[in-house]
């Protein structure tokens, strides 16, 4: 159930990212990622990297401002920052990572009544 939720709100924060660049802009997205790299819009979770590659062969050097906007959304969506061990800028897919560990770790923790460890972290912006 975590998993399904996760991917629910992948998918709709890429979708919002996506339309950013308007509606037409996104379907002819998801219509390309679909023909010219196999990524149906479904499928996205699970081919993050092959999302990001062709997202980056689209959109080269912009790609970024479009990954930011999608994890700008990720975040929205869950409510919460994500805690990561090391100090350095994340990719977009670290990033989703890094999202999907801290949701199902917070549902493990909802479970376990509510006590965690906490270690040493820094709380990610985006």
């Amino acid at each position: 159930m975590p998993k399904r939720d996760f991917e629910k709100l992948l998918l709709e924060a890429v979708d919002e990212g996506l339309s950013s660049l308007g509606e037409s802009s996104k379907e002819a997205i998801y219509f390309h990622l679909d023909k010219d790299f196999n990524v149906r819009k479904h499928e996205i979770p699970d081919k993050i990297e092959a999302f990001v590659g062709a997202v980056e062969n689209i959109f080269g050097l912009g790609a970024n401002f479009l990954e930011i906007a999608i994890m700008k959304q990720l975040r929205a969506k869950m409510g919460q920052q994500f805690k990561w061990h090391v100090s350095k800028d994340l990719t977009f897919t670290e990033y989703v990572t890094v999202a999907r560990r801290s949701l199902l770790k917070e549902n493990n923790t909802k479970k376990l009544g509510g006590m965690t460890a906490q270690c040493d972290e820094i709380m990610i912006e985006v």
